[in-house]
């Protein structure tokens, strides 16, 4: 009877499931949490008027008193404002969701995620997708302002345009991630509000460059506003991105990403 009852016990522990340990695919990337962050975001009023409404009410002040004015290309002026405001749209939007993470840090759900399957490079990844749809949005309001404020440009400058203020966000997108990990909840956003209106006057969105003194526009250069301005502003001025401002671009976005993932390291450490 003994031996039966121990044989039994053998064959269950024989036969008992061992949990699949397995690392998730794509580091524990899903598109149903990133579905869930953008559905969080696009709830949240505040954001929302912060990021879209503002740039847009800049524009009615600053823009239209420059109606019928023309750049020497022939574009109105009014054009270049909407664009340089649709980079600054975006740019606040993309830094505003990265630098959220404060908030989540605050609240200790970094440190719960160290419990989990989930990469540092996943959760990183996942605000940026956040962020760059939000800034998306951004874009898309901004044009659709200064279009039925009268703006007219033609299909592949309309699309030219857009995509550069959009995509040169994604430095933003990290940045935001930086700072959130960088400093506590109660001090982000009081950092990011003014180093954004200061890169913003560098980036020429609210000034042209020319008008700045010689030593300012070699600063200029060398922040991470500039060359998303030049891009986006390209195939509207008719001027070539220099691969100075390609470079700034680049080299702005991996430093603010791989800043972000060394802290979310750092962070999800302290468990």
């Amino acid at each position: 009877m003994t031996t039966s009852l121990n044989a039994a016990t053998d064959r269950v522990t024989t036969d008992r499931v061992t949990p699949d340990r397995r690392p998730p695919a794509l580091g524990g990337f899903s598109p149903a949490v990133l579905r869930i962050e953008l559905r969080r975001v696009l709830r949240n009023r505040r954001t929302l008027a912060f990021t879209l409404i503002m740039p847009a009410f800049f524009f009615l002040v600053f823009g239209l008193p420059q109606r019928g004015q023309q750049l020497p290309n022939g574009y109105a002026v009014t054009a270049y404002i909407m664009v340089s405001l649709a980079v600054y749209a975006a740019m606040v939007a993309t830094t505003s969701i990265g630098a959220a993470v404060a908030t989540e840090r605050a609240l200790g759900w970094s440190r719960q995620l160290r419990l989990t399957p989930l990469r540092p490079i996943a959760y990183v990844a996942t605000k940026v997708v956040t962020a760059m749809g939000l800034g998306l949005i951004a874009v898309c309001v901004e044009f659709a302002v200064g279009a039925v404020a009268g703006v007219r440009l033609s299909a592949d400058v309309w699309l030219l345009t857009g995509l550069g203020a959009w995509l040169g966000s994604l430095v933003f997108a990290a940045f935001g991630l930086f700072v959130g990990y960088l400093f506590p909840a109660e001090n982000a956003m009081q950092f990011i509000g003014p180093i954004l209106a200061v890169l913003a006057m560098f980036g020429g969105l609210f000034v042209p460059l020319e008008v700045l003194p010689e030593v300012l526009q070699d600063v200029a250069r060398f922040t991470p506003v500039y060359g998303v301005g030049e891009l986006a502003r390209a195939p509207l001025t008719g001027d070539g991105v220099s691969l100075s401002a390609l470079a700034n671009l680049v080299v702005w976005t991996a430093l603010f990403a791989l800043g972000a993932t060394r802290l979310f390291r750092r962070d999800t450490a302290r468990v």
